[in-house]
């Protein structure tokens, strides 16, 4: 019998292990497939960067292709690579032809360091912004409150690459404090630490601030509160149990930063990870790109099974001896805060939606705000109000739509398993959307469904280990135990227990998501991969008028107000448990 269970217990290891195994070589074969996939020779690519003015022999781009080691076909050419990559070989650069390992591990090292500090960035922000909430918690009992939840809510809707502006502008060209591009000592550090944190720290804010509400509804806490604990000793008790509850999601935080880093790491010149993979995937090095994915995925995969043992170790016996207790928050939200927000922002939309938002006249542009245009006029003399107005229909239309997809499909998979443990969402968590982005827009041009697609691949992933941490605990408790032993079956457990305590915390992250899809979707829009340059979209009208900031600001200022009202929506608009 022992020997039975131990195969037993085995199986869920072995079959998790080919799961990831399994994601690992798709990705590769993807990456690998890149010039297959969109009709490019990597053989001009490659010649291209090299010596642009020569022209293009084919015994020239024959010789290149020798050299270089480019494979006939990518499923040869991707178990090539894979079977050095397990030896610890990345092969050598397509285009400079040098060893790839040395330069990723370099990135690594750079782009750890950046995210390590806009983790730190956003741990404190995050904290900060929640403190005063947590303290009066602890004397009232109330929930987190409105201000807590809408600077939150504000942080999460700033967009990374406007902050990097911002700064850039301000405190290194205006100011002289700081440099404006490389990475030669800590001086380099700290503007795309904070313009990477800042958003960050809004969205852990939130997750925080749910966390922390749905302990408040634990009866242990009324319990303590009731025998006179001190507000020190259950301001301890508080924090420890909703970060216990959040930790998976500081991993992810930090894995995910990596990754978002590609834009902030491309304004400032920062030669990290994510920058060198978009540059080898314009090039089409796919050694490099292969490297530099195999790598982010398995520092995801790492720190995806640290956070679930922290959270275990957070928890301690708890989990094993149905000591927990989670309850649904009966949440006291702010509707009419979160309907004021929309109503100022739908007033806008449709002003807008009534005018053009292509008409072009030169001899208005740049014009300040005014009776006849109220957000003025933008570099080619478009109505600004009109362009907001019908760029929100995209904006926020697709976010909306990801950010349902992405609950559904993280619910699912987080209830789905009887155990958390590390696994395919690790892998896609650790893969930067951009790079998906990149990777799609190669194959089918840049298009919104192409940048919906690279958001929506990614963005489920943390409602799905919110999920799969909030369901531990959950089976866990005395009434699931009970409910089992009572001969329920997996069904009615899921439908009767897990998801209603599961489902309320998750869909409010998924709400507090929206703005942060429609910030990488606005990232992508900035990088011109989600369609036509003179598209409305937010994200390409931020990306147009980055130039215009000083003297134009309003060409700015409408976008990203437009953001701002999206996350105090979301935000501010609460579920009741």
């Amino acid at each position: 019998m022992t020997a039975l269970a131990a195969r037993a217990g085995a199986f869920p290891a072995i079959r998790g292990l080919l799961v990831v195994f399994g994601s690992l070589s798709g990705l590769a074969l993807l990456v690998g497939s890149l010039p297959w996939l969109s009709g490019d020779d990597p053989a001009q690519t490659i010649l291209r960067a090299r010596s642009a003015e020569r022209e293009l022999d084919p015994a020239v781009l024959a010789d290149i292709r020798a050299e270089a080691g480019i494979p006939a076909d990518p499923v040869s050419g991707t178990l090539s690579w894979l079977a050095g990559a397990l030896r610890g070989d990345f092969g050598n650069s397509w285009i400079t032809g040098a060893p790839v390992s040395p330069s990723v591990v370099q990135a690594l090292g750079i782009s750890m360091t950046l995210a390590g500090c806009a983790a730190a960035v956003s741990l404190v922000v995050g904290l900060l912004v929640l403190a005063p909430s947590v303290w009066r918690a602890t004397g009232t009992g109330e929930p987190v409150g409105n201000g807590a939840a809408a600077t939150g809510a504000a942080l999460a809707a700033l967009p990374e690459f406007l902050i990097a502006a911002l700064l850039l502008v301000v405190v290194s060209v205006h100011w002289g404090l700081a440099p404006t591009s490389g990475w030669t000592g800590p001086a380099n550090i700290p503007l795309p630490a904070l313009a990477l944190g800042l958003p960050a720290a809004g969205v852990l804010s939130r997750v925080l601030a749910s966390a922390v509400d749905s302990t408040l509804a634990e009866t242990w806490v009324r319990t303590w509160r009731a025998t006179g604990f001190r507000r020190a000793v259950l301001a301890r008790a508080l924090a420890h149990r909703a970060v216990a509850v959040a930790v998976p999601q500081l991993v992810l935080l930090f894995v995910g930063l990596l990754g978002s880093g590609i834009i902030i790491e491309t304004i400032f010149a920062i030669p990290g990870l994510g920058a060198t993979a978009l540059e080898g995937v314009l090039a089409q090095d796919l050694p490099l790109v292969q490297a530099c994915v195999l790598v982010l995925v398995l520092l995801g995969l790492a720190l995806g099974g640290l956070g679930i043992l922290a959270h275990r170790a957070a928890l301690g016996s708890a989990l094993r001896t149905s000591g927990m207790a989670p309850s649904r928050a009966a949440t006291r939200g702010g509707p009419r805060w979160a309907l004021a927000a929309a109503a100022v922002l739908g007033a806008f939309v449709l002003a807008g939606l009534l005018r053009d938002p292509y008409a072009i006249g030169l001899e208005l542009r740049l014009q300040s705000p005014s009776a006849a245009h109220l957000f003025g006029t933008d570099a080619l003399g478009r109505d600004v109000l009109a362009r907001f107005g019908h760029g929100a229909l995209v904006s926020i239309g697709v976010s909306v739509a990801v950010s349902l997809l992405a609950l559904v499909l993280g619910v699912l998979v987080g209830t789905a398993g009887t155990r958390a443990r590390a696994g395919v969402a690790d892998v896609l968590n650790a893969v930067p959307p951009v790079l998906v982005g990149v990777v799609l827009v190669a194959v089918t041009g840049p298009s919104l469904f192409s940048a919906a697609v690279a958001v929506a691949v990614v963005t489920w992933v943390p409602l799905a280990v919110h999920a799969r941490t909030l369901a531990a605990e959950v089976r866990a408790s005395g009434f699931v135990q009970a409910a089992v032993i009572g001969g329920a079956g997996t069904g009615t457990i899921l439908v009767r227990h897990l998801l209603p305590s599961v489902l309320p915390a998750v869909t409010r992250h998924a709400l507090v998501r929206i703005p942060h899809n429609a910030l990488a979707l606005a990232g992508l829009g900035f990088l011109g991969l989600a369609g036509s340059q003179d598209s409305p979209e937010w994200g390409a009208m931020l990306s147009e008028s980055l130039d215009y900031a000083e003297i134009a600001p309003w060409t700015v200022a409408a976008p990203a107000a437009g953001l701002a009202l999206l996350g105090l929506v979301a935000g501010l608009a609460r579920t009741r448990g």
